[in-house]
């Protein structure tokens, strides 16, 4: 118990931080899960939808490479509370035009733009103010605590978004989300200092050098530049899936709006489960062998069973099986990447990561949503009704969704294979 407590006197400061932007992100999430049911029941297309996250990744993409150089000249609170606010003004925007019968999908793609800006100077921000308010020997511990938050919220989702929406409309979320927004401003305002280093980039450094340190230092340590580019082509598959994973849900026979929140609710259960374990886990022998076995068994399971499944239940244990490892893999990569980045280099080496590693997701969201409406559901719309697709498939809307979903199975495990291969990874053992 003695141990616990001063665990917690130890980290309080981060305890407070994460509880409460944990609780911000609960009601963003929830924003953006309403949005998702919302413009696909107005068009009933998956790239319309997916272009949703497109329009959110591109200007995070474009511009992090700056965002970190810029993060570690300014003042880290102050970033965040900055980022923040813009934010929470054009959600506030949004709600006006919700309420006013004028909101269109146009409207949510330049919301959606202003965010992504905003987040791509949050974030390093808020990396580098978490390293600085935790101590080193913690990073295990937390790495688990923040994917527990992250696995929390996709449980609640589903959950009291679907519940809100049909009790008060989507005027209700976006409410809430605002709520959520003043708690965590609150706090972070006036509950939590974060030090500033005296010995951090000169304020006075031209924007270009930065950038330029925070490439020289991706060009020297191959092993971080190696385990990013493995990193970019998982999320190149992962947004295929998740562009894709929507429309599945709610168009193929057995699915809808319920069952699209049982299977993310499963998904957020699971790794949740996953994350109270990656926490009490103790250090492995190789945390390169944990990021590249848990990837594999992941892209190994839960595409196939999608693909071939065609009830809630078996898409349920898909769910379970891609995303139990997950937060175990997520954990050892946090502690990689804090442990070999120097703390007054990481708001630079971020940045640069942030644009090698997610480039992939807004191409990747938008392959999805065009694969599925222009390629994958026309094929299965000209096949015979006792042909061995729509025998593997089914028929009917969603099933060109779930043959993609057989594709990037093995997409990822190709990737996975290829790059446990890497030796530049292996040598961050050493």
């Amino acid at each position: 118990m003695k141990n616990h407590i001063n665990i917690i006197k130890e980290t309080k400061t981060f305890l407070l931080l994460w509880i409460t932007q944990s609780f911000s992100s609960l009601g963003s999430a929830m924003t953006s899960y309403a949005l998702v049911i919302w413009s696909y029941t107005q068009k009933g297309s998956a790239l319309i939808t997916a272009l949703l996250m497109v329009s959110s990744y591109a200007p995070y993409v474009l511009l992090s490479i700056f965002a970190g150089a810029l993060s570690d000249k300014w003042n880290k609170k102050i970033t965040m509370l900055v980022c923040d606010s813009v934010a929470a003004l054009t959600t506030i925007i949004m709600l006006f035009l919700l309420q006013s019968g004028t909101l269109q999908i146009w409207h949510l793609y330049v919301i959606n733009a202003v965010n992504g800006l905003m987040n791509t100077v949050q974030q390093p921000a808020s990396e580098v103010a978490t390293t600085k308010v935790l101590p080193k020997k913690y990073y295990q511990r937390v790495g688990g605590l923040r994917y527990f938050s992250s696995s929390l919220n996709s449980v609640m989702t589903p959950i009291i978004a679907t519940a809100v929406l049909g009790m008060a409309g989507m005027g209700a979320v976006i409410a809430f989300d605002l709520f959520t927004f003043c708690i965590a401003f609150g706090t972070l305002a006036l509950g939590i200092r974060i030090p500033e280093d005296s010995n951090s980039i000169e304020t006075s450094e031209n924007l270009l050098v930065s950038v330029k340190k925070g490439i020289n230092y991706l060009k020297q340590e191959q092993g971080i530049f190696n385990l990013i580019l493995f990193l970019a082509a998982i999320n190149l598959v992962a947004s295929i899936y998740d562009a894709a994973f929507p429309a599945m849900m709610l168009s193929r026979n057995g699915g809808s709006e319920k069952v699209l929140g049982l299977v993310n609710a499963v998904i957020g259960i699971t790794t949740f489960a996953g994350s109270i374990l990656a926490s009490f886990m103790k250090t492995p022998k190789s945390r390169v062998s944990v990021i590249c076995n848990c990837l594999l068994f992941s892209m190994s399971t839960e595409n196939f069973l999608l693909a071939f499944g065609k009830t809630p239940l078996i898409w349920c244990i898909g769910g379970f099986l891609g995303w139990i490892f997950i937060p175990l893999m997520s954990t050892n990569l946090d502690a990689i990447m804090r442990l070999h980045i120097p703390e007054q280099m990481q708001g630079r080496v971020y940045s640069v990561r942030n644009s090698l590693q997610f480039f992939t997701i807004p191409i990747g969201y938008f392959l999805g949503g065009f694969l599925v409406d222009r390629v994958f559901e026309p094929i299965m719309t000209r096949q015979p009704e006792n042909s061995i697709p729509v025998q593997l498939f089914g028929n009917g809307k969603g099933s060109g969704a779930a043959f993609l979903f057989f594709v990037i199975a093995f997409a990822g495990i190709g990737v996975c294979l290829y790059f446990r291969q890497n030796k530049h990874i292996w040598e961050l053992e050493k």
